[in-house]
């Protein structure tokens, strides 16, 4: 499909909405109108040895990052869900062993008591502070037919050697180790309930990681009202954690097939672990590109390409202000460049995008970059390590063109959503990252603790 230059390529076509299945009476799991949540009993670890025990996420750090964040700290969860630094560098990073070794330094930590198992299920409250940024999500789990019906609404296409790899990680743990990072439309109602339950209950954990965010959570007994509550929003969207997500649904769905029938609907395999944040609290960062060689341009060449699509200026701004604005680092200078929207662009939840804009007209018809996905000329650089670290990239020599992007609202995720659309890779960067190996959501059922 075309408009006016833009190529609406296939993943951003429409997909299955939630509408879609609940219209159908013949759908077999035409059951819900709205995603479920359930308090759980979680596996944590103890008060005193939380920040020991909590890292960062899988994804957000490569094998020889997480080595050194978990380096003389064997009570670190990173040798839960990044396994592989316990091995060789170079070591096949899915091999049976991987997962193994994964399974073993979790019953590890319960052995060595870092971890404990709650006795009778329950929510908790989730807050994280960065500088002046203040966020607070309920922690819980959803259903995974309720990701499957799309009243779990998703953005993003997963990768299938990356959902594959998460997947073997949930059966082998029989576990969710992190939980995925959902969002909702904001309600003063709810937010008055989570005040509450924060205002009577004494924190579980409360601590500052070494990046300088607090993390706090406080346990919730008392979980009926928020529960419904919670229940009653008409849909959740997917923030980050598609491939936890995917991942999630599919282990679950393998779990619940091997029950007897007769247990297989009250089985906690068919739940997942979530943290629900309201919309108008999240942070989005920009989510930057470097792009290595200029599809054989000179740096002159290139400028005089791109001020044939829209106003090139000298800056010394390197970072856009406003939708539609881009700064290029070129030649160790900084240019913005403004591309006008064409209206029937402009209605259009994903080719609006800047991303997109980018992509249709700069990667793929001047850098000759037709896959963002798989072409090695393009890497990405989330918005936390700021626009002097895609100066330093550009003066090494290994890169020879940076790109500062402009954030995407969580206010156009939710309309991608809600299209049934899905955007470009690397759209996103939310901060504050949630922590793993805080609450750990066990998929057989726990009898109590004697």
């Amino acid at each position: 499909m075309h408009c006016q230059g833009y190529v609406v390529r296939e993943s951003q076509l429409r997909l299955a909405t939630p509408d879609t299945f609940l219209s159908d009476p013949l759908h077999p799991r035409r059951v819900n109108f709205m995603p479920r949540i359930k308090p759980f009993a979680a596996l944590r670890p103890h008060p005193q040895t939380a920040s020991l025990v909590a890292s960062v996420p899988y994804d957000v750090v490569n094998r020889e990052e997480a080595a050194e964040l978990a380096k003389g700290n064997p009570a670190s969860f990173l040798h839960v869900v990044r396994s592989d630094i316990d091995f060789p560098p170079g070591h096949d990073p899915y091999a049976p062993e991987i997962y193994s070794s994964a399974a073993d330094n979790l019953q590890r930590l319960l052995r060595e008591n870092l971890l404990t198992q709650e006795s009778s299920e329950c929510l908790y409250a989730y807050r994280q502070i960065m500088g002046d940024h203040s966020q607070i999500g309920i922690v819980c789990c959803a259903h995974i037919d309720d990701y499957e019906n799309n009243l779990i609404l998703k953005h993003e296409k997963t990768r299938p050697a990356k959902e594959d790899d998460r997947t073997r990680h949930v059966i082998a743990l029989d576990a969710n180790s992190g939980p995925v990072f959902l969002t909702y439309r904001g309600s003063t109602h709810i937010d008055s309930q989570v005040s509450i339950a924060v205002q009577n209950n004494e924190p579980l954990f409360d601590f500052t990681a070494p990046d300088g965010i607090q993390h706090t959570v406080w346990r919730i007994t008392d979980t009926q009202a928020l529960t419904e509550s919670l229940s009653a929003v008409p849909r959740f969207y997917i923030a980050d954690g598609h491939h936890r997500a995917a991942s999630a649904w599919r282990a679950g769905q393998q779990k619940r097939g091997s029950l007897p029938e007769s247990a297989r609907d009250a089985a906690e395999c068919n739940w997942f672990l979530t943290v629900l944040f309201p919309s108008d609290q999240l942070q989005i960062l920009p989510y930057n590109r470097i792009i290595s060689g200029l599809n054989g341009l000179t740096p002159s060449e290139l400028l005089e390409r791109l001020g044939q699509i829209g106003q090139m200026l000298p800056t010394e701004n390197a970072s856009p202000q406003s939708p539609g604005e881009f700064c290029l680092y070129i030649d160790r200078k900084w240019w913005l460049l403004k591309v006008p929207v064409p209206e029937e662009v402009a209605t259009d939840p994903t080719v609006s995008l800047d991303v997109s804009i980018l992509e249709h007209l700069v990667l793929s018809p001047i850098l000759g970059i037709q896959d963002v996905r798989t072409d090695p000329r393009i890497d990405f650089v989330g918005g936390i390590r700021g626009t002097a670290e895609l100066e330093k990239l550009c003066q090494s020599g290994a890169w020879d063109l940076a790109i500062s992007m402009y954030r995407t609202s969580i206010t156009q995720l939710m309309a991608v959503s809600d299209a049934g659309q899905i955007m470009p890779p690397k759209s996103t960067w939310f901060e504050p990252k949630l922590r793993s190996g805080l609450l750990i959501h066990k998929l057989t059922d726990q009898p109590a603790p004697n």
